[in-house]
């Protein structure tokens, strides 16, 4: 479904054109997703399993040793002495932590170290098991790797402890060291104390601009005159029953409304220096079947200026690619057809009557039956427009309305579906080689990607936090058995497509889509919703 949004009042309303084209495809419209995307594909970073303050999975800084740790425990246990942590607000929903730790708790971790090694390490002329004497164990096991297993116990129990203390909800897998692991050792070496910094992003506020004014939304959709599920449902009666007819030659005539003509066209640009006419290839085609019952599908003034050609004639006239051209480069350029006519024919339809009612329709009864099956499933597919014109205006409005600083690891995380989404879509339909794909997945095609979408993937993920606030002011709920019963769904999918999946990644991804499906819902139903014909 094709559609055009526009603001209008001041940005108070937003106003969707709905096309033609919305109605002419018989492809199923998705109703009520945020994303727009399959489970196993796009979402915007989850408000549900993202904000989890308990887990952290932290990396250090690409400046660190190869050696300092990557991940540490989320569990918290007790401390001799309290650490110092100072939080600053930086810019994009991030805070960073610089954290002093006090000699008793260095010590407390070193003597922990030793006692690990203790039981672990096999020093020559000792028992296994056997108490060593601490200097014979350090030379044993090197002072070096003592300081080094010292430093990372600190971080491990110190930093649950830090990160109990943010203002804000942390969000998992942010969480970033950013002292270089070499300087923390050479400061515990001398020192016996340790200080490190953390910088780590925190769930975005969402402001709403009036506050609550999602509650008092006003959409309007503008709909052509011409889209209507009767109309709709008539045109397709006509496709099916020319499926029915043969093709015959036209001898004694030229082009009448209704023929099929095989043409060849080339265009060129008209301009008033000769020397300067260039060709236009996209409009150049050989062998064109052209069905003159499809004269809205070219360009305006094509089909009046062929009319009565025959077999064999060229014509050529000049015609203006309109404003509106799919093409933005042909828009309002004049340009002057050539068109020669190789084929010439008319279709031999049968009589439209009852006995075509199963050739129409599989189980068709009667004419009259066909016409109103066919008129329900276009008033279905109508209504599923109406309602998806109107989601995405909703959509559209409260991006405009809310005010979110985005943490960059929400922008990259999207920014990384998305663009994964992308490789996959052109995989399955190129199968590109070793070199194209290393190409394609490389970190300057990444961030080329990044830079170039910046817009759109913000956009997302405002519409997605909005819609997660929304969600949880109003208090809605889903119900057990629908969330079960839509995993269970996708599950089920995945293994029909022989597929791996991460079942806790499925029931996130479909709780989401549910619950942004709910929103949608209860925005429609108190918004005013206005459906006007242009």
């Amino acid at each position: 479904m094709e559609l055009c949004m526009s603001l209008v009042n001041g940005g108070s309303i937003s106003v969707v054109n709905l096309s033609p084209s919305c109605l002419s495809r018989s492809l199923p419209v998705r109703k009520n997703l945020i994303s727009l995307q399959s489970y196993t594909c796009l979402r915007p970073p989850s408000l549900s399993r993202q904000f989890q303050p308990s887990q952290f999975a932290v990396s250090a800084s690409p400046s660190s040793s190869s050696s300092s740790p990557t991940a540490l425990s989320s569990e918290k246990d007790q401390l001799p002495a309290d650490i110092i942590v100072t939080e600053t607000q930086e810019p994009n929903s991030r805070v960073k932590l610089s954290i002093q730790v006090p000699p008793e708790v260095c010590d407390d971790c070193y003597k922990r170290v030793i006692d690990e090694f203790m039981k672990q390490a096999k020093v020559p002329g000792f028992r296994p098991g056997k108490k060593v004497p601490e200097s014979i164990l350090v030379s044993h096991v090197g002072k070096k790797s003592v300081q080094k297993a010292a430093v990372e116990s600190i971080l491990r129990r110190t930093l649950p402890h830090a990160m109990s203390s943010v203002t804000g909800m942390p969000l998992r897998d942010s969480v970033r060291i950013v002292t270089r692991f070499s300087d923390m050792e050479q400061a515990y070496s001398s020192l016996n104390s340790l200080r490190y910094d953390v910088i780590v992003d925190i769930a975005p506020e969402v402001k709403w601009i009036p506050e609550n004014g999602y509650k008092n939304l006003k959409v309007v959709v503008e709909i052509d005159s011409d889209i209507d599920a009767q109309k709709a449902s008539e045109q397709e009666l006509r496709r099916r029953h020319k499926s029915l007819g043969s093709l015959r030659i036209v001898t004694d005539r030229g082009l009448q409304i209704g023929d099929l003509a095989v043409l060849d066209i080339s265009a060129t640009t008209i301009d008033q220096d000769e020397s300067n006419v260039k060709s236009i290839p996209s409009a150049d085609s050989k062998g064109y079947h052209f069905d003159t019952e499809d004269g809205d599908k070219v360009v305006p003034g094509f089909l009046d200026s062929i009319i009565g050609i025959q077999r064999g004639e060229t014509k050529s006239f000049p015609l203006v690619f309109p404003e509106s051209w799919t093409q933005e480069d042909l828009r309002g350029i004049r340009a002057q057809f050539n068109v020669e006519c190789k084929e010439l024919f008319y279709r031999d339809l049968p009589e439209l009557d009852d006995s075509l009612a199963e050739r129409l329709l599989p189980g068709g009864t009667s004419l009259k039956q066909v016409k109103e099956s066919l008129l329900q499933k276009f008033l279905e597919v109508e209504q599923t427009a109406r309602e998806q014109a109107a989601d995405n205006a909703i959509l559209d409005q409260l991006c405009k309305m809310v005010e979110v600083d985005i943490p960059q690891s929400f922008f990259e995380e999207q920014g990384m579906q998305l663009y994964g989404a992308r490789l996959l879509e052109i995989q399955a339909n190129i199968k590109l080689n070793e070199q194209q794909l290393a190409s394609l997945s490389s970190k300057k095609a990444v961030d080329e990607y990044l830079l170039n979408q910046k817009e759109n993937i913000t956009h997302m993920i405002k519409q997605s936090l909005a819609v997660g606030d929304i969600y949880k002011r109003e208090n809605l709920q889903l119900s057990t058995e629908e969330l079960v019963k839509e995993v269970e769904n996708s599950i089920a999918e995945f293994k029909r497509q022989k597929q791996d999946y991460d079942e806790e990644r499925v029931r996130g991804q479909v709780q989401e889509i549910l619950e942004g499906a709910k929103v949608l819902e209860w925005l429609r139903e108190h918004a005013e919703i206005q459906y006007v014909t242009r």
